[in-house]
């Protein structure tokens, strides 16, 4: 991709959501944790302090922002599926980036947080009915969202972030 923001491209929202599709992006849920572990494994602070493209957050900024998302996206998961149609609320994620712990935190808790965050997450969706996965929510910025829909996004969210990470990786030969 020429667009080093979306190197993966962009998300693609379908308009329907074949039933087949959400078992690859569940392995994908699945799988990343160990993904981002292994992408930054012995990695200094200098390295883990480099934007991953001219203008762009950190490779530690990644690295808490993307529990930080996924924690949100499981609670509205949650919310979707005990309540009608919630709103749920957006974060600035621009701005939790600039906040101390994602500017200079260890990177070891945000990695632990994605792996039990996300076995917990990968749990409640194998588990999900045919019926949960057409719930909603309500995004105040982009209206109406269905589960299928959104475990497709977080499943690109996972893939997305990771290819900034070894996309500088391979540009910089680490």
């Amino acid at each position: 991709m020429n667009d080093p923001r979306f190197p993966i491209g962009r998300f693609a929202w379908p308009e329907q959501v074949n039933p087949s599709d959400l078992l690859p992006a569940i392995s994908v849920i699945e799988r990343a944790p160990r993904q981002f572990r292994a992408a930054v494994e012995g990695w200094s602070d200098e390295r883990l302090d480099t934007p991953y493209r001219e203008g762009g957050w950190t490779v530690r900024q990644l690295l808490h922002h993307v529990p930080e998302s996924h924690m949100n996206s499981f609670i509205r998961f949650k919310l979707a599926l005990t309540e009608a149609e919630p709103t749920i609320k957006p974060y600035a994620e621009d701005e939790w980036a600039k906040l101390p712990d994602a500017i200079a935190g260890p990177i070891e808790p945000s990695l632990r947080l994605l792996e039990s965050l996300h076995e917990c997450w990968t749990y409640l969706l194998r588990s999900m009915t045919p019926e949960q996965w057409q719930r909603t929510f309500r995004h105040p910025e982009r209206g109406l969202m269905r589960l299928d829909v959104t475990a497709l996004l977080y499943a690109w969210h996972c893939d997305h972030h990771l290819a900034h990470i070894t996309g500088l990786r391979d540009r910089m030969g680490w």
